[in-house]
C-alpha cells in the first residue's frame, strides 16, 4: 500500500529549518557567553563607553523635522539625478521614445522640486 505524500511537509520542514538556522547561532552565543567565556565584571567595564570621556547630561537631543525632510529631499534628487547618466552616455544612439521618456523622467524631477519648493521644506530655518 503506498504511503500517501502530505504536500506541506515540505513547508513545516523548511520552517523548522528557518526557525534552526535564525535561534541556533544565539543558542550558541548565549551558551559560549555562560560556559567559556571568563566573568570578569567590574565598575570599568560596567560603564558606558563614549569616546573616553565622561557623558554629561541626558543623552536625548530633539532634532528639528525640517532637518530630516531637508535630507530625505537630497537624497531622492541626488539618487534620481545619477539615474541621467546613462541617458547622457548613450544620447547620440537611443531612439526617439527614449530621449521622450527622459524628457517626462525631467519634467517630473523639476516638478518635484517645485512642489518642495512651494511647500517650504528647502528653505533653512
Amino acid at each position: 500500500m503506498p504511503v500517501e505524500y502530505n504536500p506541506y511537509v515540505l513547508i513545516v520542514v523548511l520552517m523548522i529549518a528557518a526557525i534552526g538556522f535564525a535561534v541556533g547561532p544565539l543558542l550558541m552565543a548565549y551558551a559560549w557567553a555562560k560556559l567559556i567565556s571568563p566573568r570578569k565584571p567590574g565598575a570599568d567595564k560596567q560603564a558606558t563607553y563614549e569616546c573616553g570621556l565622561e557623558s554629561k547630561g541626558d543623552a536625548w537631543v530633539q532634532f528639528r523635522s525640517e532637518y530630516y525632510l531637508y535630507a530625505i529631499i537630497f537624497l531622492i534628487f541626488d539618487v534620481e539625478t545619477i539615474f541621467l547618466l546613462p541617458f547622457a552616455v548613450a544620447f547620440t544612439s537611443l531612439p526617439a521614445g527614449a530621449f521622450i521618456a527622459m524628457l517626462v523622467f525631467l519634467l517630473l524631477l523639476v516638478e518635484g522640486l517645485v512642489w518642495a519648493w512651494q511647500k517650504g521644506i528647502l528653505t533653512w530655518k
